[in-house]
């Protein structure tokens, strides 16, 4: 996908207002780490409150800070100060192995390189989720199946991910995001190894799926045809958050 053009957006969109709690708020976030002897901040007090449904996209200069808290927002680190709330509880506040059961349950992630698993089938890759959530097989094979048939690779399900083209993994690491139907979707930069054409069908694909089942997606990208798909996107500049 082509990053070197500039992200604009002349009016954009404020989050979704509602009467309800939003899914996700972050208060006074901040994240760093340890380097030759000194503290490094990486975020710096970020504020940001995500609502159930909403589509946001993340962008910022590479080393702004972007995947650090996609990895907070899913649980795969902690802050250093602040809260995290999802649904009402704080995030922040449990151990690393209730943080592992909620991931299963809540969250689905979506990587640039796909992250599928070369020994397993495309079905297989697909029901790893669920196979950790104790779901059962018969129930969770009729689940996989149906969406690999929304994406077209119902008659892939016993390939090999070396079988498949880049775009077809990336849809199988798309069905493998939405099976156990999480509350929160994260992409990092789910078309960054694409070509365009190929990235805009897997994004049309996405953002069916994710509206259908009523998801919360947070993409991070640095392309502003993904940018301008969200309903609200939001830039970190300097370890703080800003809308565009």
């Amino acid at each position: 996908m082509p990053t070197s053009q500039t992200i604009e957006v002349k009016q954009p969109i404020p989050p979704v207002p509602s009467s309800t709690p939003p899914l996700l708020r972050l208060e006074g976030v901040r994240c760093g780490y340890r380097e030759a002897g000194e503290w490094r901040e990486i975020l710096r007090g970020v504020d940001l409150e995500v609502q159930a449904g909403e589509q946001l996209a993340l962008v910022g200069l590479s080393g702004s800070g972007k995947s650090t808290l996609l990895h907070l927002l899913g649980g795969l680190d902690v802050p250093s100060a602040g809260r995290i709330s999802f649904d009402g509880f704080d995030l922040a506040g449990l151990g690393e192995p209730a943080r592992t059961l909620w991931r299963r349950q809540h969250v689905g992630f979506i990587y640039q390189f796909f992250n599928l698993i070369p020994t397993l089938s495309v079905l297989e890759n697909v029901l790893l989720p669920l196979e950790l959530n104790g779901i059962d097989e018969k129930a969770g094979r009729e689940a996989g199946m149906g969406l690999l048939d929304q994406v077209e690779l119902a008659e892939r399900a016993g390939a090999y991910p070396d079988k498949l083209s880049g775009g077809e993994q990336q849809r199988v690491a798309m069905v493998r995001a939405l099976i156990h139907q999480p509350a929160l979707v994260l992409a990092d930069e789910p078309t960054g190894n694409l070509d365009f054409a190929t990235g805009e069908k897997v994004l049309d694909l996405l953002d069916s799926l994710v509206r259908a089942q009523g998801r919360t997606l947070i993409m991070v990208t640095h392309s502003p045809e993904v940018a301008r798909r969200a309903d609200r996107l939001i830039r970190l500049v300097d370890g703080r958050l800003e809308a565009v």
